[in-house]
């Protein structure tokens, strides 16, 4: 055998790796066999051991319903036809070129959409061989599997995914597959995390899957349970819908006679609660069914569309109202044609009038009147035509249309209270069932 020197020691070491009679195809004898067939072909199945390390959940995918993982997935099974005598019962370990020329399980993801094995630098595949002829097979594989969301809870909800192994080609007849040591075949890296999902937990499963052209398979099922962070959504979606509801409030205490000013607060709530409202839906699948999100967004949006519905009663409450105090005036105001006394009534600005003697006035020209003075600046003078039949308690009816109109509705009076009373029972209501 050819010898070199070792630099460090200065001792001679005989290379034996350029001896024929440690080649791998001869030392394994992968020649002399059908690696085509499972090992104990037409025999029992073949237990065949599975266990998983976790590297890392890179993403979830509420819109295409799936997740993206990188793991660690390792094979154990035993095929004596790659034994080999060893005087140290060591293993020997080899790289993805040997795979191709020996037998391995055909495990596959079911459900996956994507999925590949790391080649960077060269293909991320380990092969180890016992003298025995146990072997370990591992690779590192990144695999995107579907998960089916239920979203009726969003964004108070968890998921549960699973990502499911089987074998594509071999039943339960053929090959056994089981989780190597239980629930401790999964492992997790500790600093594993999403930015909207804490990762409660992961455990494992295993039954028979039946398919009614092939039969029974077994199947290994890695199930972890995700629980949303709602903080984000509070921020984003919660708060401002909220914000929305409390500003359509304002108008309640706005001059009803202020249109320009309740219309445009109005309006502009409504479209921001719309704006809310596609923004959130924009980054969820089209679901049949009714979010939890969904409610709070459009309950938030009525009560904010009935404040500018309340405006509305207002505005023609109000309009309606004056057409008929204006009505009333006309009639309490007859002409003066044909009347035998005349009164004067002084009409002041808080609404309230006297009456006052014609007489005190009677001969005065415009230049000979009095002049107005600072205290007499805010009344007014109406001279009124009355019958002499006339009493002071009829006089009193026919003049109440006088009155001032108070600027303040009884529908914002009532919906000063009714609205945010309503609001936070439905508030109470709905964090109480979704938390």
């Amino acid at each position: 055998f050819p010898v070199f020197t070792d630099p460090l020691t200065g001792k001679k070491i005989v290379d034996n790796t350029k001896s024929h009679k440690v080649k791998t195809d001869h030392l394994l004898r992968v020649d002399d066999h059908d690696f085509t067939m499972r090992p104990a072909f037409a025999g029992p199945a073949v237990p065949v051991g599975v266990d998983v390390q976790v590297e890392s959940l890179d993403s979830i995918s509420e819109v295409d319903m799936d997740f993206t993982m990188t793991l660690y997935l390792r094979h154990y099974w035993k095929d004596e036809r790659l034994s080999f005598p060893s005087t140290t019962n060591k293993s020997m370990t080899f790289d993805g070129r040997l795979v191709k020329k020996i037998w391995v399980p055909d495990v596959f993801f079911v459900h996956s959409k994507r999925s590949f094995i790391h080649d960077t630098t060269t293909e991320n595949i380990m092969l180890r061989v016992f003298p025995d002829g146990h072997v370990l097979y591992s690779l590192r594989v990144t695999v995107t599997a579907a998960c089916n969301m239920d979203f009726s809870r969003f964004p108070l909800d968890s998921q549960t995914c699973t990502l499911e192994l089987e074998s594509y080609a071999y039943t339960d007849e053929d090959l056994m597959l089981y989780w190597k040591s239980g629930d401790e075949s999964l492992s997790t890296d500790d600093r594993i995390s999403l930015s909207q999902f804490l990762i409660q937990k992961f455990h494992t499963t295993s039954r028979l899957a039946f398919y009614s052209s092939t039969g029974w398979y077994n199947r290994l099922y890695i199930n972890f349970t995700l629980r949303r962070h709602i903080f984000f959504f509070l921020l984003q979606t919660y708060f401002p819908a909220t914000l929305m509801v409390m500003l359509s409030w304002v108008s309640f205490w706005i001059d009803r006679r202020a249109v320009p000013a309740r219309v445009s607060l109005g309006i502009t709530t409504v479209l921001t609660m719309s704006t809310i409202i596609t923004g959130v839906n924009a980054s969820m699948p089209r679901v049949s069914y009714i979010k939890a999100v969904d409610i709070y967004l459009w309950v938030s949006f009525v009560f904010v569309f009935l404040s500018v519905l309340e405006y509305a009663a207002v505005n023609y409450l109000t309009t309606v109202r004056d057409g008929k105090d204006r009505k009333l005036r006309e009639k309490s105001l007859p002409c003066t044609c044909g009347m035998s006394h005349t009164g004067t009534m002084m009409v002041d600005g808080d609404g309230t009038y006297s009456e006052a003697d014609t007489n005190s006035l009677a001969g005065y020209t415009r230049a000979d009147a009095p002049e107005d003075t600072p205290e007499k600046q805010e009344h007014m003078v109406v001279h009124l035509s009355l019958d002499n039949e006339s009493t002071g308690t009829k006089k009193k009816a026919r003049f109440r249309s006088f009155s001032l109109m108070q600027n303040t509705h009884a529908i914002d009076t009532y919906s000063r209270m009714i609205f945010p009373g309503s609001y936070i029972i439905f508030n109470l209501i709905y964090w109480s069932a979704y938390c």
